[in-house]
């Protein structure tokens, strides 16, 4: 796969990652986020997993790594308030988390 293929191949991905979120997110908080809010907590989660290391921790015997929502929620809400995107709770973005979480556990299967 060319480099450029890869770039169109990661947009796609990111286009459907979105989509999935703003459909299973609640009805209160799908006007709450606009769709660029979305691609920037996106890409602060991808930021997160790569540099926090949780990615490297040992699974558990059923191939599991425990993954701590809250403390990534928080960290999406304090990342948005220092880069300016606005105040957004740690309760809110815990939906973004999980939604997102869902979303790479069925393009897995």
């Amino acid at each position: 796969m060319t480099f450029d293929e890869e770039l169109l191949q990661d947009a796609e991905d990111d286009r459907q990652t979105v989509s999935f979120i703003q459909n299973h997110l609640p009805y209160d908080l799908k006007e709450r986020f606009t769709e660029d809010e979305l691609y920037y907590f996106l890409d602060v989660l991808v930021d997160y997993y790569a540099t926090s290391g949780i990615l490297d921790a040992e699974p558990d015997d059923e191939g599991y790594i425990d993954i701590d929502i809250d403390n990534i929620a928080l960290h999406l809400s304090k990342q948005a308030h220092k880069d300016k995107m606005g105040d957004f709770s740690p309760e809110e973005l815990r939906w973004i988390v999980e939604a997102e979480m869902d979303y790479a556990e069925q393009s897995e299967e």
